[in-house]
């Protein structure tokens, strides 16, 4: 069985979103339909993701539950901002993937973390544009040319935090058109072509490469993110989180999210 997704919505899990998740999550007894995995590790382990991880980790998924038969894993995607919010709220989740360290910081902060958080990968920035380079963008200042039409994450998301250390860098004060509140609906403008480039991680470019190139810049260097991921404290399934997060930092999730651009910790 594929690893499923489950799509946030940016105002947060509302009751029956929430309801609907917990009774997919389970302990570790029997799976639905009876398999019980060689581990020991069965049922269904909920994940909140940020959205920059969407196709790495729904490789992983699938990657784990074949390696744990038995095991379904279902994932929720969203910016990490929402994602803390939500968890810090109630939302039920065993683990928590944060594309900064501060949004993470929240949930331990708050109480909802069990353990340390470890970080597994780190991203870096680049400028997404449409394929070809239509407006010849080749550095970070000529984002601020007059008439380009430029998209960027908000502050509070990691990727607008790392684009504010990018930008001051480079000394080069830029208006974007919008702010999104996850990388994927920065990108996503640019594909649609309602923008002329954005500010997106390395591993966005390289999961569109029939839509978008990407174009790198030495000022990114300086707004590097750290990816944590931690068991949440009132995980439904701990077992299967456990073995979750294990197998993310293993050699086969690393592999999987070296090739899609991330780098090791």
């Amino acid at each position: 069985m594929g690893a499923r997704v489950v799509r946030a919505a940016l105002a947060g899990v509302t009751a029956l979103a929430m309801a609907g998740l917990a009774g997919c999550g389970a302990g570790t007894g029997s799976s639905p339909g009876g398999s019980t995995s060689a581990s020991g590790v069965t049922g269904t382990v909920t994940v909140f993701a940020a959205a920059s991880l969407t196709e790495s980790f729904t490789r992983i998924g699938r990657d784990f539950e074949a390696a744990h038969p038995g095991v379904t894993v279902r994932f929720n995607f969203a910016g990490s901002s929402a994602l803390a919010t939500q968890i810090n709220q109630g939302a039920p989740a065993d683990v928590f993937a944060s594309a900064a360290p501060k949004n993470m910081q929240s949930v331990t902060d708050a109480g909802n973390a069990d353990g340390s958080p470890a970080t597994f990968a780190r991203n870096q920035l680049v400028i997404a544009v449409p394929k070809g380079n239509p407006k010849r963008i080749d550095a970070l200042a000529d984002l601020a040319r007059p008439g380009l039409k430029v998209a960027r994450c908000a502050e509070q998301v990691p990727c607008g935090a790392a684009a504010s250390r990018a930008l001051a860098a480079a000394r080069v004060t830029l208006t974007p058109v919008t702010l999104e509140q996850d990388v994927k609906g920065a990108l996503s403008k640019v594909k649609l072509g309602e923008v002329d480039a954005a500010l997106v991680y390395r591993t966005d470019t390289r999961a569109a490469p029939a839509d978008v190139d990407g174009v790198e810049f030495p000022e990114s260097a300086a707004a590097i993110n750290d990816y944590p991921i931690v068991v949440l404290r009132n995980a439904a399934n701990r077992a299967a989180a456990r073995a979750f997060v294990g197998y993310v930092r293993s050699d086969p999730g690393t592999s999987v999210l070296t090739a899609a651009g991330f780098q090791a910790p």
